[in-house]
């Protein structure tokens, strides 16, 4: 079992909450606003990254607190203790200890494979490349987690080179030539992490049956050289083009997920609402199917069965109970969950207090 315990304190509006008893299925029902959310916002913090609402850590610690939160997960009945938290001190600064010793964020991904859908992620495919990029890097993180520390890497290599190319006068070539060469290795390789996950993901999808869930066809869309000496190279002669755009014009921060609707050979963007939301759950399916290289597997489903009819919702209860997933799932309403209400640890959440069903 992924968690068998998590415990908040001060995190937005739960001053105090503890779920024990936790259970392959988990689900939380309650108002709009009584704090559901927030629950798998505090569980997504024990990845790598900013977690699911993409929030400061400010933006997080409740308002009738210090200041300061806390997020504390056990796994595997106790033998293994993650607190990730902020101080009155140092509000702005995220912290994490793993068994009591402190730990870089990035080192939470060698503990736990997390992926999640919001309602935020509905207008995922009209959403800019930026968004489908973050989106693909959390899938790719969740299956290695040394994805963060290179993306980090290619980030900061990034942000140095387009500030030499904005300074006035030329630019230190030899500079220059240690971050092109810094982002052709880490660059290729965040593209190849992309193009393989991508690839797993279509033959993953593939198996799955094209009803009641829309089957999508996935590509990478990128013009990123695949060898490093030649993004470096690209890099190199796209000096003085990028200084006049103000920015870097090739690299894997340029590329996109593409995703069209199979049946209809038709765009995701251009297809309905309804149909986008089911390309989506696929695409998350299929990932939930993927290896985790033996880590524990989370997934968060905000608001999953709102829109769903019973037969989809079936469907979709179906699959999860085949995988391996610890699944956390939230909705208003405690009927669409009745399906499944003998096998899930259930919760009302009111006004950020958490009461076991």
């Amino acid at each position: 079992m992924p968690l068998t315990r998590l415990t908040l304190r001060d995190f937005r509006n739960h001053a105090a909450t503890r779920l024990d008893g936790l259970a392959r299925f988990n689900v939380l029902v309650g108002e709009n606003g009584a704090g559901k959310t927030n629950v798998l916002e505090a569980i997504s913090l024990l990845a790598p990254g900013r977690g699911l609402r993409r929030a400061s850590p400010a933006e997080m610690a409740g308002h009738s607190g210090s200041g300061s939160f806390a997020v504390s997960a056990e796994l595997e009945g106790g033998d293994v203790s993650i607190v990730t938290a902020t101080t009155p001190q140092a509000p702005a600064r995220r912290t994490v200890r793993i068994n009591g010793a402190e730990a870089p964020a990035a080192r939470l991904g060698e503990w736990l494979s997390l992926t999640w859908l919001t309602p935020a992620q509905d207008r995922l495919f009209a959403d800019s490349p930026g968004a489908r990029r973050r989106f693909l890097d959390r899938l790719v993180l969740a299956r290695d987690p040394g994805h963060a520390r290179l993306a980090a890497r290619y980030e900061t290599a990034l942000r140095e080179r387009n500030r030499l190319l904005a300074e006035p006068g030329e630019p230190d070539a030899r500079w220059l030539d240690a971050l092109e060469a810094q982002l052709g290795e880490s660059g290729a390789a965040l593209a190849a992490a992309r193009r393989r996950m991508v690839d797993d993901l279509a033959a993953a999808i593939a198996t799955l049956p094209e009803q009641p869930f829309a089957r999508p066809s996935l590509s990478y869309a990128s013009e990123t050289p695949a060898e490093e000496a030649a993004l470096a190279e690209a890099l190199r002669e796209g000096r003085r083009r990028d200084r006049a755009a103000g920015r870097t014009l090739a690299g894997p921060h340029r590329d996109d997920l593409a995703v069209t609707l199979a049946a209809k050979h038709a765009p995701a963007a251009e297809c309905s609402t309804g149909e986008q939301k089911a390309m989506l759950i696929s695409i998350v399916l299929a990932h939930a199917a993927l290896a985790a290289e033996g880590r524990p597997r989370l997934l968060l489903l905000d608001e999953i069965a709102a829109h769903l009819d019973p037969v989809r919702r079936a469907a979709l209860f179906d699959r999860l109970a085949r995988g391996t997933a610890q699944v956390w799932m939230t909705g208003t309403e405690a009927a669409p969950f009745d399906e499944i209400a003998g096998r899930a640890a259930m919760w009302c959440v009111r006004n950020g207090v958490a009461e076991r069903i």
